[in-house]
């Protein structure tokens, strides 16, 4: 079982009745809200939070790219990354991912990837990601029905500028290139690569299939709400005959560790309300037409149909207004809270249940305190990770660095005889 460190880089200073006050927190939000002197210490808090998880057993640190939201200030989250390769030693740098769509020319992806896989000795994920519509059509402008095939082209340049041992040229529909010759290459000659995703497109699903990449759930919405996807995505590898490994599915689960149930309530209740009370994009914003195709639509709607989910519509309306009261954000699946003992039962039922792999744990969540989110990184990393280890172990890991695996075997906190876990000197 892999467990990687992730948290939306959330911009924690927002008016209390900022979800009142504007139309939405994606794409149009005032920018005069931030002040940059804040933001730039909280981007140095989560670099030090995400240096910790790399000491405490961690085996992947993860960012992401998002535009013009305060839920998410990482334009480019290689930025982020190369703060993460040079400064820690053991975990994998995953980055989930870049936008491919959105770079003219995608050789810059190719170039900086390779860049980050050798600052970090061959260390790197690499995330290649269509991007949400309120990043790609709507803050840079890109023509929803041409995202697809602009990512497709993108890819196998990429691809292809990492393997090609001379100069080549490329002549794609969006892309021309008299001359491509990255320098520098990776370390990795396979580099592992994820394609996130969050609504169950089934172009999606079957590059991943037909790649053997792995495939990212990136939802907020935990067990419960993702159930009927995860498992038409299992459905839809098997049908295929793809690669059933538990490995090559990653799951997105808000996590809140602390000694007592009591303790988790008041310290996290109020940064979960500040997390969904204020991420939510304007309606109009979600899907303009062209960006998901009609044979993904009627997917989606007969996953709908046929899954289970004990998520009523009130109950998705009361979590983005803040109303749920912090137990009931658990029992609907939006976090995981309580002691390590409870939280660790608790991610055991969700690995096995939707046969996660790769869990990307979020112990910061909204504006919670660097202090708390320290505390639940170091919690997390050494009592409830080492507990969870055996899920999966039979099954070979094809989708983190084999570097990176290597580092963290040797240097993972080791469990002690009172069932804890102390970490490496």
């Amino acid at each position: 079982m892999r467990f990687h460190w992730f948290a939306e880089v959330t911009y924690p200073h927002l008016p209390a009745d900022f979800r009142e006050r504007y139309q939405s927190a994606w794409v149009t939000p005032p920018a005069h809200l931030i002040d940059p002197l804040k933001m730039g210490e909280m981007y140095r808090m989560f670099i030090r939070l995400m240096q910790l998880a790399d000491q405490v057993g961690f085996d992947g640190l993860t960012v992401n790219e998002h535009h013009q939201t305060p839920l998410a200030v990482t334009p480019s989250p290689n930025l982020l990354a190369a703060s993460l390769a040079s400064t820690t030693k053991n975990a994998a740098i995953t980055i989930v991912g870049n936008s491919l769509a959105l770079y003219n020319p995608p050789t810059r992806i190719a170039e900086e990837y390779a860049y980050l896989d050798c600052l970090s000795g061959g260390r790197l994920t690499a995330g290649f990601v269509l991007g949400t519509p309120m990043d790609s059509t709507f803050a840079y402008g890109m023509t929803p029905v041409e995202m697809r095939d602009r990512f497709e082209e993108a890819r196998r340049l990429i691809l292809r500028a990492w393997s090609e041992p001379e100069p080549f040229a490329f002549n794609g529909k969006y892309t021309q290139l008299r001359y491509v010759n990255i320098w520098p290459r990776p370390v990795q000659k396979r580099m592992p690569i994820w394609v996130p995703g969050g609504g169950g497109s089934v172009e999606t699903w079957d590059l991943v299939i037909d790649n053997d990449y792995c495939y990212g759930h990136l939802s907020f919405s935990g067990l419960y709400s993702s159930k009927p996807l995860v498992d038409a995505f299992w459905e839809y590898v098997s049908k295929r005959g793809g690669t059933m490994n538990p490995h090559r599915m990653a799951f997105t689960q808000i996590v809140c560790v602390a000694n007592t149930d009591a303790e988790a309530e008041k310290l996290y209740y109020e940064p979960v309300r500040y997390f969904h009370r204020n991420g939510a994009p304007a309606q109009g914003f979600l899907n303009p037409p062209g960006y998901t195709t009609l044979r993904s639509i009627k997917s989606q709607s007969e996953q709908l149909k046929v899954g289970q989910t004990r998520l009523t519509a009130e109950d998705r309306i009361r979590a983005g207004r803040g109303e749920m009261s912090f137990w009931e954000y658990d029992e609907k699946g939006y976090i995981i809270a309580g002691t390590p003992e409870r939280v660790r039962q608790r991610l055991r039922e969700l690995i096995k249940d939707l046969r996660v792999g790769q869990l990307i744990a979020t112990p910061h969540m909204g504006n919670l305190p660097e202090e708390v989110g320290a505390e639940n990184t170091r919690l997390f990393g050494l009592e409830v990770a080492p507990h969870l280890r055996d899920l999966w172990a039979d099954q070979p890991d094809h989708w983190t660095s084999e570097i990176s695996q290597q580092l963290v075997r040797a240097n993972a906190p080791k469990l002690s005889a009172n069932g804890g876990a102390r970490a490496q000197a």
